[in-house]
Parts: C-alpha cells; sequence; structure tokens
C-alpha cells in the first residue's frame, strides 16, 4: 500500500517538476507548438499588412459611393496613382513635439522668423489690419502661426496631399480613424472647389497651404475674404490670415484678451497641477496658495493652466489663460502654443522698435 502510494505521489511529483524528463519532454512539445502558432500568426500579419490597404482602400471608395455620390471610374482613376509612402510614416512617428522646450524653441525663435514675420508685416500691413479689425485677433498671432507652419510660406510642403493621407488613413493604425475622415474630407473640398485632387502638396500630414489647414479645417474655417470667389490659402495672404482669424474666433479667441504670463516660485510644488489636460481650469488663488507670484495682473478667480518647460538646467513655468487654449487648438501641443506666443512677442517687438528707429 505503501509503495503504491508512493508510486501515484512520484508520478504527481515528476508531472509538476521541471527538472523531471516528462516535463522536459512536454515543455519541448509545447515550445514547438507555440513557435509554430507564431510563426503561422506572423505569416498572416505580413500577408495582412500586404493586403488589407486594398481592401481598406476599396471599403473607402464604396462609402464614397453611397454616401456622397461619388463616380466609381473617378474614385478609381485617382486612387490608382496614390503612392503609399514609407517616408510619411516615419515622418509622423518622430514630430517635433517630442522635444524638450529648450530644442524645440531653437527651431522656431530664430532669427529669420523674427525677420521675416516683420518683413511679411510690413509687405502686407493694410491687409493684416483689416483683417485684425475685423475678427480682433492681434496681428502678431497670425503672423507667428505662419512663421512656425510655413515660414511664411517658404516651405509649405511637397508631398502630394492625396498621398499623404491616404498612407495615413491606411496606413497608419494608430490615427486611421481621423485620417479616413480628413481623406473624405479631401475629396469633398477638391469636388466643391473643382481642383485636380493630384495638384495639391502639403505637409507629411497632408497639411496644405501658408496656414496647413487639414482638409477639415479648409472646408470649416477657410474664408474667402477679398470676395474673388475663391478660398485660396496657397497664394493669397488676404485669405489666408482671414481663415487663420476666422479658425481662432471659431474657437474662443477673447479679443483684447492676455494669451500667457511667465511664473516665479521659490517654493512651489508644480505635480498636483500638471496634467496632460490644456483647458485653463484651474482657479488662480490656488496657485497663490501654492507659492506662485507673477508680475501680471489676474483676478484670483480667473481660470489658468499651469505650464512647465523643460530647459538645459531646470524647469520654467507659465500661466495659460483661454486665448493660449485656443492656439492649442490649431496643434494640440503647448509647447507649439508657446512657441507661436513667443515669436508673436519677438516680432511685435522688432517691428516696434524699427519704427521708433
Amino acid at each position: 500500500m505503501r509503495t503504491s502510494k508512493q508510486q501515484k505521489t512520484n508520478k504527481l511529483i515528476s508531472a509538476h517538476n521541471p527538472n523531471s524528463t516528462t516535463t522536459v519532454q512536454f515543455m519541448k512539445l509545447n515550445i514547438i507548438v507555440v513557435t509554430f502558432a507564431l510563426f503561422i500568426y506572423n505569416i498572416s500579419v505580413v500577408t495582412a499588412t500586404e493586403i488589407n490597404p486594398k481592401l481598406a482602400i476599396q471599403q473607402f471608395k464604396t462609402e464614397m459611393i453611397k454616401k456622397h455620390g461619388f463616380d466609381q471610374d473617378y474614385l478609381d482613376t485617382i486612387f490608382s496613382r496614390i503612392k503609399l509612402r514609407d517616408s510619411i510614416i516615419k515622418a509622423i512617428s518622430r514630430p517635433a513635439e517630442g522635444k524638450p522646450w529648450h530644442q524645440y524653441r531653437a527651431i522656431f525663435l530664430t532669427e529669420s522668423r523674427i525677420q521675416g514675420g516683420v518683413d511679411f508685416w510690413n509687405k502686407h500691413e493694410n491687409t493684416i489690419a483689416a483683417v485684425a479689425e475685423k475678427y480682433g485677433v492681434p496681428a502678431e498671432i497670425m503672423i507667428a502661426i505662419l512663421g512656425v507652419e510655413t515660414r511664411y510660406g517658404a516651405n509649405t510642403g511637397s508631398y502630394p496631399v492625396l498621398d499623404a493621407i491616404s498612407t495615413l488613413a491606411f496606413l497608419y493604425p494608430k490615427r486611421s480613424s481621423f485620417f479616413r475622415s480628413e481623406l473624405e474630407q479631401f475629396l469633398l473640398l477638391v469636388r466643391e472647389e473643382g481642383v485636380d485632387p493630384l495638384s495639391l502638396t502639403g505637409s507629411y500630414a497632408g497639411a496644405m497651404g501658408l496656414p496647413q489647414f487639414m482638409p477639415s479645417s479648409y472646408r470649416h474655417y477657410a474664408v474667402d475674404f477679398d470676395n474673388d470667389k475663391q478660398r485660396d490659402i496657397w497664394k493669397n495672404p488676404a485669405d489666408t490670415l482671414a481663415s487663420i482669424a476666422n479658425y481662432f474666433v471659431k474657437h474662443g479667441w477673447q479679443p483684447g484678451q492676455p494669451v500667457a504670463f511667465k511664473i516665479t516660485a521659490a517654493e512651489f510644488d508644480p505635480k498636483p497641477f500638471l496634467n496632460d489636460d490644456l483647458q485653463p481650469a484651474v482657479e488662480f488663488k490656488q496657485l497663490i496658495k501654492a507659492g506662485i507670484t507673477t508680475d501680471e495682473s489676474i483676478r484670483p478667480d480667473e481660470h489658468v493652466k499651469l505650464l512647465q518647460y523643460e530647459l538645459i538646467n531646470g524647469y520654467e513655468y507659465w500661466l495659460g489663460l483661454k486665448n493660449f487654449y485656443v492656439i492649442t487648438r490649431y496643434n494640440h501641443s503647448q509647447l507649439y502654443a508657446m512657441a507661436v506666443f513667443q515669436l508673436s512677442q519677438e516680432i511685435k517687438n522688432r517691428k516696434q522698435r524699427l519704427k521708433k528707429g
């Protein structure tokens, strides 16, 4: 009886003993099965990667025909000429917004962009003044957007817009939904404007013209300021500036109100006030209690956003107000918004100094 129990016990131990012969053989078999399964899975993934864009494009064309009445031959023709580009995937995977502030700032706060902004302002002064008066958006803010986006039109992008948006719609799962929507908007846009969809170029993300509008932004916010029956954001400064200003107004720009203030703090723990939400949601009096000070006049109940920027050694802190948040609607990045704001101030100050002589 003892021997029988012991044999049963030994079998149980053997079954759970990683050093036993039976277990080793069993584990080897499992490894073979799992490895083979992974091999088959990888084959299917590679195959899916090759096939899915074609299927997705066909599905998209079917949707555009049913939803918007597009012609099958027309869609077949333009999509037969697109190129899905790996360089676009690589570009969007390493955006400048991934850099620390001191590196990001150095890209945009340059002599050429500051003086370029002054030159642009001087060249289009009457147009800029008219747009600023109508929309209530400061001239320097509109100009700084152009400086950051395209260096005042010097670099509006060389990618075919249809290639760029299609690549991201069908080969970039992380944001495919967004770019499929933008592709839909793009095809509606070119149909409405009577433009060849293969003729337009832009950024790797499909942003177009001097202000780098995405197709949805163009359709919703582009303006024909000079009443020539065209919303030209490629060559027309009046339409371009008015479109930027209209974008800001539609997102809640507050005329005559500040954008951001720099703050100082001797003893201050920023962590409770830092988060990814760019909305100004903290009352200023809470930050006063935490130990911050500023030379600017802010109501205690004013809602602000604490902004932290990484320097080479340490950090600097700013308060973003409602208009700062509006700038982030153009590009959802506090780095971008601060670059626009600081460039705008440099341009404004340079112009004033030069005017005084």
